[in-house]
């Protein structure tokens, strides 16, 4: 019967589709075109662009005829500090045996200014800790044996391929936390050349951005002041000088996954850390559309885009707006034609459905964390997740990646949607990316709620993997991700219908979704 009942919606939902294609495609690049817009000032969090946002987000869905479930209308607002690294200001060396070698910040290294207030002055001896993962549910601890207490702690990039990419991708986030608690000063992350994402120059310019952190002190991950620093992966063999090892040859043991040391180096960090703060607050935003079912309807699933991007920063060619078209004007569009969608296939979902548009997501994934820690409805009323970011409609949508599909049963909703809509389920070909951990999906499942991440699919060693890698190289979060950059509106109405499917299936389902069994995460089941 569930089976049959979930092809009747699909059929809706197809309906509705093929009434008009084009037109579905063109009214999700318009809401593309139109945030990412410079008028909107690429959308920071609490700047002006993003409250014009907000306030488009709004009028939209007061036009679907969408319930306010904010705390103020449809906003949920957020106290923030917003916090500027002022590199001009600041310093760094490395010192040993050898002497003193100075460091250049922003052009060596990078202090970040997120989590809490960064310590004004750090002086400490170095430690590396391999992939710095503190896993002993696997019997793997990087930091087994070493004393890291009163030290800055160095990690590379990467992890065991033994491990899921979703459990070292969870241990990463958890990192800083548990440093801290263990006395650790600080973190220096280091990236192969091989892995890098987005090259160090871009890096640079992006150092100047503000950073966020909660204002209310219970919510932040650390509660004393620590440093978190990248290291220039060109130079990141200077931190290694004296210790016996080379960072050649760990970058070519993290490039094959294979297990790393962890030792002392024989330098360590003299900084200098100057930065600026105010006090800032930026909302979420959030929907209602009511189920139909006296008694499920007051469970909900969600569905989450953030709204924020980069906003105003260094100049790339001339250009100082970071318009944020694929990242993520686009999940946002996705977001409201799905609610279209709903709306004109005249499905009935039996739960109710909240569309969440949440801020700060660039900043750590604050405006969901604070959504998911002190939701608008009962906490133990969401059922799921469903999250759009970035999904990247620069190729033909063949088949798709729900990242965490594997973690519980809403893996089972999208395998039967992908069998109904001809889109085979690809699992993630790049697992020590982190993506697990760099969306807003992954507030929720830290609080117990089984959520899905969708991602166009493709495999490594594709031309579609040799295309996302060059638009993450030379696009992901720069000026050129605007409205200008090729991209395939139609495949993104596809992979639109794909999502709003899965989404009236678990609305529609009799049981809510459930974790897997052997899955490491339904232990944040409150």
């Amino acid at each position: 019967m569930r089976k049959l009942f979930s092809g009747l919606l699909l059929g809706l939902i197809s309906t509705t589709a093929l009434a008009a294609p084009d037109n579905r495609a063109e009214a999700w690049w318009s809401h593309v075109r139109t945030l990412a817009g410079d008028a909107y000032e690429g959308r920071g969090t609490g700047k002006p662009g993003y409250d014009k946002a907000a306030d488009y987000v709004i009028a939209q869905l007061q036009a679907l005829g969408l319930q306010p479930a904010g705390t103020h209308g449809y906003k949920q607002p957020i106290a923030f500090t917003e916090q500027v690294i002022l590199s001009q200001d600041s310093s760094a060396s490395l010192t040993g045996a050898e002497g003193e070698t100075a460091l250049a910040v922003p052009a060596d290294i990078i202090f970040s200014g997120g989590g809490g207030p960064v310590p004004p002055t750090v002086s400490a001896p170095l430690v590396f800790a391999g992939y710095g993962l503190h896993l002993p549910e696997v019997n793997h601890d990087d930091f087994a044996g070493l004393d890291i207490k009163g030290k800055m702690v160095v990690v590379v990039s990467g992890g065991p391929s033994t491990i899921s990419g979703a459990l070292k991708s969870h241990a990463r986030s958890e990192r800083a936390a548990w440093l801290a608690k263990q006395g650790a000063l600080g973190l220096i992350q280091l990236v192969t050349p091989k892995q890098v994402e987005i090259p160090w120059d871009r890096r640079m310019g992006l150092a100047s951005q503000p950073a966020l952190f909660f204002r209310d002190q219970a919510l932040r991950e650390t509660a004393a002041p620590f440093l978190s620093a990248q290291f220039d992966p060109a130079k990141s063999a200077l931190l290694f000088a004296g210790s016996g090892h080379d960072f050649t040859e760990i970058a070519a043991a993290a490039d094959k996954s294979v297990p790393m040391p962890s030792f002392p180096l024989a330098r360590r960090l003299d900084a200098k850390v100057a930065a600026k703060r105010a006090d800032i607050s930026s909302p979420n935003i959030i929907a209602l559309m009511p189920g139909t079912d006296p008694a499920l309807r007051k469970e909900y699933v969600v569905l989450s885009a953030h709204l924020d991007g980069y906003g105003v920063g260094t100049p790339i060619k001339g250009d100082a707006i970071y318009n944020g078209a694929i990242d993520n004007a686009s999940g946002v569009a996705s977001l409201l034609e799905i609610a279209r969608t709903l709306r004109e296939s005249k499905a009935k979902p039996r739960r109710s459905i909240l569309f969440a548009f949440v801020t700060a997501e660039e900043k750590g994934l604050l405006g969901s964390t604070y959504f998911a820690r002190r939701p608008t409805v009962p906490h133990k009323a969401m059922v799921a997740d469903l999250n759009f970011d970035m999904a990247l409609p620069i190729f033909p949508l063949t088949s798709v990646t729900p990242i965490g599909y594997d973690q519980s049963s809403l893996g089972k909703d999208a395998e039967a949607v992908s069998a109904q809509m001809n889109l085979p389920i690809t699992p993630d070909p790049f697992p020590d990316r982190n993506v697990f951990i760099r969306s807003d999906q992954y507030s929720f499942i830290r609080t117990g709620i089984p959520a899905l991440f969708f991602k166009y699919g493709f495999k490594a060693d594709t031309p579609e993997a040799a295309v996302e890698k060059a638009w993450r190289a030379n696009i992901y979060h720069s000026p050129r991700d605007d409205a200008n950059q090729p991209v395939m509106p139609a495949e993104s109405v596809k992979l639109n219908d794909y999502v709003a499917a899965v989404t009236l299936r678990v609305a529609n389902a009799p049981g809510r979704p459930q974790w897997n069994g052997d899955s490491f995460f339904r232990r944040f089941v409150k």
